[in-house]
């Protein structure tokens, strides 16, 4: 399920190499935090929010099988948060 978000999520935005995809997986939800560059923000999100709503429901539809349920955050991230990011995959 993680790797359908971020395929998603990379496909939407300019920069693919600085989206991070955070899953926390409880007992009955499961939460997929996306991260992205500040500029790719609004791409993901779209216009009064349509493409975060569209991700959603894709997400809910394909967790449905499993039997849990699960939400999409998504946060946007400053230069240095970036830098960090990309900084700890190299090692």
């Amino acid at each position: 399920m993680k790797q359908l978000v971020e395929t998603i999520v990379k496909a939407l935005v300019d920069s693919p190499e600085e989206v991070v995809i955070n899953e926390t997986v409880g007992e009955q939800v499961t939460i997929y935090e996306i991260k992205v560059g500040q500029k790719d923000t609004g791409k993901v999100i779209g216009k009064q929010g349509r493409t975060a709503q569209a991700i959603r429901t894709i997400i809910r539809a394909a967790s449905a099988k499993t039997g849990k349920s699960a939400t999409v955050q998504i946060d946007s991230m400053n230069d240095e948060q970036v830098e960090g990011d990309l900084k700890e995959e190299e090692q």
